[in-house]
């Protein structure tokens, strides 16, 4: 066996590592959750890192993933080693291609991060949607669970293709496998040279097209030729899954980590017995070793090699007691008699028993899950186990939701907690995208699974807004490698921080914290009045569950220190010391280096401003003496006013609040069919800083509300009267020019709950005060200077009538930006150019 390197990495770059080792032609498209894969081999490439040839891959950005397959296949028939990564749409326009390359008989490996397709609405999170559309095209398909199964099957599924010639799409879960950051077990050069046939490298390179030696491949053929044409490769794929059997066997004498095309575990008398692929074995494994542990006669069957499928390594792994299985798919295909995996068992046992290899047809059922990334846990794994005790199970069932329209949906105990959890630390992090909380933790993982004997897990729940949205890190550590492929849950966090106190008035957080753990909150309040900033039943809980709480002013701290809005190194300086995981000085010695490590190369002058951040975070850091009862006189205000539609109240509001996990089948238009304008109760109230309008400087020229990507600022023109009743602070200014009656005024309004504070406005307003150079006609100020004076303003602005559409040239930007924007508050990133363009 080879020597161990533990690392700390995600799924995506435990791919590209051994795609970039093992080929020399890469092309890329980007997509998401892929697209990380081809950011690392475009990295190493430019770096000059080489394969295992001595040469460096080159890697090509195409137009397309279409044109991305297209100079995939015309590489493999030059006789290349080639890849491509990709996802969803993506992989979709790739299908074409893929049905020619499998046709032509090419060793070739294309990984995709597993990712929903769209279909009511778009997703970009994971499950299985994408890859089953490809069942048909002939490749291989070999689906691995976590991060240390996609570096080994990266590896194992290129070993396997150039021997059986079949190319395989290795797959793994979007997000859940592919951003999910673990400490691994990394394969070092010399297993991944041994893995690789020379041979048959040889062989694939002398099957290239070359006009030394001229052939043709791809011709056309008619209805006299084509059925056996099709036929011939039979063969090849009878032979494909004792190939990959073998190929993970030679891999277990390398590495000591032994693989199976099917995987059983649990009772070995099991009688009802689980069935599924993907990241959701990490969930049914903890389930199932916890029931069995306490004599309850259950197990698991991990599928692995999904393509070919096979029978023969199916029925070796069940066990022959079992009674009655439940085929998990991650996937829905519409109209179909179950869906894939189940209707693959439920053919392979019948044609068992048919053939009297088997004594008796156990009861099979199926099941969803996991759509779109859907909380899957062991609770719910539990749930179906239950399930199976039934005299007659429920078929077609669901799993995770509240179906009320077709009642297909399973009862569990969201309670359940696996052995598995026992003794692992769990810590919740809050923040918004692009403040640099996913950073910072990804690298707080690196270090404690690094630097310390524990073993560590980071997963990063976005919003689609991303930049602008709230991120939820959910980090893990313990002493023993972790498989908990879902969220950490309620009263489970030792440790929650919140780095956006407006998140204060908006989620209920302190759920997920555990008794006697600690809250730690980022805000401008000092810790002797943070107290009142609390909604009195987030109050409740830290009195209820005895929690430790601190606070720190980090954007302060960030102001001071040059580092802008980038709170993210102060926050994880304060999460290690208050944690105490490592001594206080080694910890910030590991936060500056993994800080050098991930900014060194944007110069020294970043590295020294976040090195004073570190430093000071500490003196700013102040535990809060908890009351012995709540005195806030406010609670979480409600989330959309009581004026706003039916289904703004039941839906929006439910997924605002962030509990849409909650909502039936039934509240959900059946087409994707949603009303128009609910954004505007969103308020997402994320803007550090406001705009503020200097009536006597501008000019109106329409530049600000143009600029701005989510139409938070306006402009209107209306009777100068109608101001006689405004809120005191109002501003107004008469309308400059001809063009519209002279006793009319006009307002540039910021939306403050909606505008993002990307200073966009400011940036663009091209008129500054000649006596003070700094002072333009809009300027960024504080929010918290602002926010309560431009509530009643907004208010105030909306009920004004708006300037006759027919009676404004939209070929004028002063014009035109007077009228009612038709597209507000989009769910661009902060300061994204795309909407107004």
């Amino acid at each position: 066996m080879s020597q161990h390197q533990m690392v700390t990495l995600d799924g995506n770059e435990a791919a590209a590592y051994v795609a970039h080792l093992t080929n020399e032609v890469i092309a890329i498209y980007p997509i998401t959750p892929a697209s990380p894969m081809g950011e690392w081999s475009d990295e190493w490439s430019s770096l000059g890192v080489k394969n295992l040839w001595g040469t460096v891959p080159d890697v090509v950005e195409m137009q397309s993933e279409a044109g991305a397959a297209g100079a995939i296949h015309g590489a493999l028939q030059g006789g290349s080693l080639s890849t491509t990564f990709t996802a969803s749409q993506g992989l979709l326009l790739m299908i074409p291609n893929m049905y020619k390359i499998a046709g032509e008989l090419t060793p070739t490996v294309l990984h995709v991060s597993a990712r929903s397709l769209a279909a009511q609405a778009l997703s970009i999170f994971g499950d299985h949607g994408d890859v089953m559309a490809c069942r048909a095209t002939g490749y291989a398909m070999l689906c691995s669970a976590s991060v240390q199964e996609i570096m080994d099957f990266a590896l194992i599924s290129q070993a396997s293709t150039l021997e059986s010639r079949v190319p395989f799409l290795h797959f793994f879960d979007g997000f859940r496998s592919s951003h999910e950051v673990n400490k691994i077990d990394k394969l070092p050069i010399e297993t991944i040279r041994a893995m690789i046939d020379e041979e048959l490298v040889t062989a694939h390179r002398t099957r290239g097209m070359n006009p030394d030696h001229p052939f043709i491949r791809g011709t056309s053929q008619n209805p006299d030729v084509y059925f056996q044409g099709r036929e011939t490769v039979n063969p090849f794929y009878a032979k494909v899954p004792d190939i990959v059997q073998a190929r993970m066997d030679q891999f277990a004498q390398l590495t000591g980590r032994q693989y199976k095309v099917f995987e059983y575990i649990g009772a070995p008398d099991a009688e009802r017995v689980v069935v599924l692929m993907g990241s959701g074995i990490g969930a049914a494994q903890e389930a199932v070793e916890h029931l069995a542990a306490r004599g309850e006669k259950v197990g698991l069957i991990k599928v692995r090699l999904f393509r070919p499928f096979s029978p023969k390594y199916l029925l070796a792994a069940l066990p022959a007691t079992a009674q009655k299985i439940a085929v998990l798919d991650r996937t829905k295909e519409p109209g179909a008699n179950g869906e894939p995996l189940y209707q693959d068992v439920v053919t392979a046992l019948a044609e068992a028993v048919a053939d009297g290899s088997m004594a008796a047809m156990p009861r099979v059922v199926g099941g969803r899950y996991g759509l779109s990334s859907k909380e899957f846990t062991p609770a719910m794994v539990k749930g179906v186990l239950d399930e199976l005790t039934q005299e007659q199970p429920k078929n077609k069932f669901t799993v995770g939701i509240i179906d009320d329209v077709g009642h297909t949906s399973l009862d569990w105990d969201p309670s359940f907690k696996p052995d598995a959890t026992e003794g692992v630390t769990a810590c919740v992090f809050y923040g918004l995208g692009s403040d640099g909380t996913v950073s910072a933790n990804k690298n707080s993982i690196k270090i404690i699974s690094e630097e310390t004997p524990n073993f560590g897990q980071g997963y990063f729940e976005y919003d689609s807004k991303k930049a602008g949205a709230i991120t939820i890190s959910h980090l893990r550590f313990g002493p023993r490698p972790i498989d908990s492929t879902y969220l950490v849950g309620e009263g489970e966090a030792s440790f929650v921080a919140c780095h956006q106190p407006t998140f204060l008035r908006r989620y209920d957080m302190l759920g997920k914290a555990k008794t006697g753990g600690t809250f730690l909150l980022n805000s401008a309040t000092p810790a002797d009045k943070v107290w009142d900033d609390l909604p009195r039943s987030m109050q409740q809980q830290i009195i209820d569950k005895g929690l430790n709480f601190y606070v720190i002013d980090a954007y302060d701290i960030a102001e001071k220190t040059g580092m802008g809005r980038r709170i993210n190194t102060i926050m994880q300086t304060c999460f290690f010391a208050i944690s105490g995981i490592l001594p206080k000085d080694e910890a910030i010695e590991q936060i500056k280096q993994a800080v050098k490590k991930t900014y060194g190369k944007k110069g020294q002058r970043l590295l020294d401003r976040n090195y004073a951040a570190i430093d000071a975070a500490l003196d700013g850091l102040h535990q809060v003496q908890v009351p012995d009862q709540a005195t806030s006189d406010f609670e979480r205000p409600p989330v959309v006013p009581d004026s706003a539609p039916d289904f703004v109240k039941h839906v929006t509001a439910t997924l605002i609040a962030g509990r849409g996990n909650e909502l039936p089948v039934s509240l959900m238009p059946a087409d994707g069919t949603w009303p128009t304008g609910t954004t505007r109760f969103e308020k997402r109230n994320i803007a550090l800083e406001l705009p503020k309008w200097e009536d006597d400087l501008c000019t109106q020229c329409g530049k600000c509300p143009l600029v701005c990507p989510h139409a938070a600022i306006r402009a209107k023109v209306y009777p100068a009267e109608l101001t006689n009743d405004a809120p005191e602070g109002f501003q107004h200014a008469a309308i400059k020019g001809k063009d519209f009656p002279s006793d009319y005024h006009v307002t540039y309004q910021v939306a403050p709950d909606d505008c993002t504070g990307c200073g966009l406005c400011a940036e663009v307003c091209p008129i500054r005060d000649r006596k003070d150079p700094k002072r333009k006609a809009l300027n960024m100020r504080p929010a918290e200077e602002r926010h309560a004076l431009e509530v009643p303003n907004w208010d105030f602005f909306l009920s004004l009538p708006e300037y006759d559409r027919t009676k404004l040239d939209g070929t004028k930007i002063k014009h035109a930006m007077m009228m009612q924007p038709l597209f507000e508050f989009s769910g661009a990133c902060v300061g994204c150019g795309e909407t107004p363009y």
